[in-house]
C-alpha cells in the first residue's frame, strides 16, 4: 500500500511553499521519537525551470530570506530556488507532520547522499558560472542537517569539488566521502576529509582509476560510439583500482573530469545514484553506484566498490535493453539486501530490485499519466517504510508491504 506524503505547490509549516521537482532523499531518525522519522527532501529546480518556486507568486515570500540564507539570485535579481526541504513523519499514523525549507537559492540539487553524523549532503548538478549566468559559480556540495528547524546559511563545501555533482556516500569506518557526476564522460571521486565529520575543514578530492587500465572507459559503448567496444566489461569482472589526487578542484573552466582522465582516471557514463551499506550475511561495508547510459544497449549499469587497501570495482550488472532496466538513476540498498534501482527512462518508469545474484524485478510502476521518473528511494530506520518521490508533478510516497516476501 502507498500514502501520499506531500504534493508540490502546497503551504509548508513555514509558510512558505513546497518547491517543485522532488529528487534525491534521505530518512533519519527522529530525535525524540522512534514514531516518527525524518526526511531530507532536495528539489532539482533548474536555471529555466520557471515553476516550483518557494516564494510564492511573485516571488512574494522571497523578503523573508536572508543574504546569507539564498545561494544565489540569476542575473536578472531574481532567485534560484533549487534546495532542501526538511519532512517529520509520522510513521505510527502515516501522515506528513510538518515539512518546511531548509535550504534555498541553489540550483539543480539533483541527489546527494546521507552522514553517519545526521546531515544530509545535497548537491548541485548545474554548472553555471558567474558573472555570465548567475551571480555566483555553481556546481557544488551543501551540507544540510537534518537537525534544522528553519532555513541554514548556504555555504558550499567548495574543496569537494565543483562539476555536475549527483550523489554522495560516507564511509562511516574512514569518514571519506564518495561522489558521482553526471556526465557521459564523469568520473568517480572520492573525497578524504582533513577531519572525519567536519566536511567544512576540507580535504583532498581524488578520482578513481583503474590498475593496468590508464584512462580507462567503462561504458562499453562501441569504439565509434566513444568507448572501448561492446563486452569489454562483463558482469561481475573486477578491477583493482587506484587513486589519483586531483588539482585546481573548483574548475573555473569546467574541466576537472577532463583533467583528471588525461591524468589516469577512469570515465564512467553518467554517474548517479549511490549507497553505502553492508548487505545482511557480510561484515563489509560495500558503496553501490549507478551508471545512467553505461552498457552497450546504453540503458545502465551497476557497479559496487569495495573500499580497502587496495580498492576493488566490480561491475554488478549491466541493462540488456530497456525492457529489463530502462536508465537507472537513484540507487537504495533495501534492508534485506536487494538494491533498490529508480528508473528515469523513456517510457513507462518503474522502481526495480537487483537481488546479490543478478536478477532484476519489477517493484511498482508509476501509472501517473506523465511517466515522470522514480526518485529519491530511502528507507524508514526500522526498515518497514519505503519512501520515493515522483519528480512531476511532485509526489512524495509512503509505501508499506510485505518486504519480508523479498528477503526469500
Amino acid at each position: 500500500t502507498y500514502t501520499l506524503v506531500s504534493e508540490t505547490g502546497g503551504k509548508m509549516s513555514d509558510g512558505f511553499f513546497r518547491p517543485g521537482r522532488p529528487d534525491g532523499m534521505a530518512c533519519f531518525a527522529h530525535p525524540a521519537s522512534s514514531d516518527k522519522c525524518i526526511l531530507m527532501r532536495n528539489h532539482e529546480n533548474w536555471f529555466d525551470v520557471p515553476t516550483g518556486s518557494p516564494f510564492g507568486k511573485g516571488n512574494e515570500l522571497l523578503d523573508r530570506v536572508s543574504d546569507s540564507q539564498l545561494y544565489d539570485r540569476k542575473t536578472d535579481g531574481s532567485p534560484f530556488f533549487g534546495g532542501v526541504t526538511k519532512v517529520v513523519y509520522d510513521l505510527k499514523n502515516n501522515r506528513m507532520e510538518s515539512d518546511h525549507l531548509v535550504l534555498t537559492g541553489t540550483a539543480a540539487n539533483c541527489a546527494g547522499g546521507p552522514t553517519p553524523w545526521g546531515s544530509w549532503l545535497t548537491c548541485e548538478e548545474e554548472m553555471l558560472k558567474a558573472p555570465s549566468e548567475a551571480q555566483k559559480d555553481h556546481g557544488f556540495v551543501f551540507e544540510t542537517p537534518s537537525a534544522a528547524d528553519g532555513l541554514i546559511d548556504a555555504v558550499p563545501l567548495k574543496a569537494m569539488g565543483r562539476f555536475a555533482h549527483e550523489a554522495a556516500a560516507v564511509d562511516p569506518e574512514t569518514g571519506i566521502v564518495y561522489m558521482t557526476e553526471d556526465s557521459r564522460k564523469a568520473l568517480f571521486y572520492r573525497f578524504s576529509p582533513k577531519v572525519k565529520g567536519d566536511l567544512a575543514k576540507g580535504g583532498q578530492l581524488q578520482a578513481l582509476a583503474i590498475k593496468g587500465w590508464e584512462s580507462a572507459v567503462t561504458n562499453n559503448w562501441p569504439e565509434d560510439w566513444g568507448g572501448g567496444g561492446p563486452g569489454r566489461i562483463k558482469n561481475g569482472q573486477e578491477f583493482a583500482v587506484e587513486w589519483i589526487d586531483l588539482d585546481d578542484v573548483e574548475s573555473p573552466n569546467a574541466d576537472l573530469a577532463e583533467r583528471g582522465h588525461k591524468a589516469g582516471a577512469a570515465y564512467f557514463c553518467r554517474g548517479e545514484g549511490m549507497d553505502y551499506g553492508i548487505r545482511p550475511g557480510s561484515n563489509v561495508g560495500e558503496i553501490f553506484f549507478t551508471c545512467t547510459q553505461g552498457g552497450t544497449s546504453q540503458t545502465g549499469q551497476v557497479w559496487r566498490y569495495t573500499p580497502g587497501e587496495i580498492g576493488k570495482l566490480t561491475m554488478l550488472f549491466e541493462s540488456p535493453g530497456a525492457d529489463t532496466l530502462d536508465l537507472c538513476d537513484n540507487l537504495s540498498l533495501a534492508p534485506w539486501g536487494d538494491i533498490i534501482l529508480c528508473e528515469d527512462g523513456r517510457g513507462s518508469q518503474y522502481l526495480r530490485g537487483l537481488t546479490p545474484d543478478g536478477k532484476i524485478y519489477d517493484l511498482a510502476k508509476n501509472a501517473h499519466k506523465d511517466e515522470a521518473e522514480f526518485c529519491g528511494a530511502c528507507w524508514s530506520p526500522d526498515g518497514k517504510t519505503m519512501f520515493v518521490n515522483v519528480q512531476n508533478p511532485g509526489f512524495t510516497y509512503a509505501i508499506n508491504g510485505p518486504w519480508e516476501n523479498l528477503r526469500t
